[in-house]
């Protein structure tokens, strides 16, 4: 999810369309929410770690 946030967010800044910009930056900060969960040793989603 981080991943595709950070290409969203590429392709926003380059095309100039500030919708993709902003939903990349969305899907970074749920995916950094999610890695930070699952390294604390939460369970994400009914996983004990999340890739």
């Amino acid at each position: 999810m981080i991943i595709l946030g950070l290409v969203l967010l590429v392709i926003g800044a380059v095309a100039g369309i500030g919708a993709l910009w902003t939903i990349g930056i969305i899907l970074v900060v749920i995916g950094v929410a999610l890695w930070a969960l699952g390294t604390a040793g939460r369970a994400v989603g009914g996983r004990r770690h999340y890739w």
